[in-house]
């Protein structure tokens, strides 16, 4: 059950920053992404202090064999680059790009009742369907 409650208490707290943050705004993230027009820098506070905060705790988890809850540490592996992470990057900076959305701030938006919100999570999750096959095809 505490794993259950931590889980939904950073989803929580992940939304309300998103929020706050205006990072669920696409029309803030895309005047953010616009550097040739009417660019709007102030994402880039919010995005500097997400990295700040990100690696002094990554340099802490790196040390770390277990998780405050008690499961063991699964940090992703820094020394593999491959042609499916760089493609599904790619795809992912796009679709930012077109949308103004990433997968956070689409689930914020739904839970706003928000129809570009709902439009992207279904165009999300079809993606992620699709992607499944055509990985085994590649691969």
């Amino acid at each position: 059950m505490s794993k259950l409650l931590s889980a939904a208490l950073a989803g929580l707290l992940f939304g309300l920053g998103l929020l706050l943050s205006g990072m669920s705004n696409p029309a803030k993230v895309l005047g953010f992404l616009d550097v040739t027009g009417q660019w709007d820098p102030s994402l880039m506070l919010v995005m500097g202090g997400a990295i700040a905060i990100g690696f002094f705790a990554f340099r802490r988890a790196e040390r770390q064999t277990h998780s405050l809850l008690g499961e063991p540490m699964q940090l992703p592996d820094k020394s593999r680059l491959t042609p499916r992470l760089v493609v599904g990057s790619a795809l992912f900076g796009i679709g930012w790009g077109l949308a103004g959305i990433c997968p956070g701030p689409g689930l914020v938006l739904v839970g706003m009742g928000q129809a570009g919100g709902v439009y992207f999570v279904v165009a999300m999750l079809l993606g992620m369907w699709c992607a499944r096959p055509l990985i085994k095809w590649l691969s």
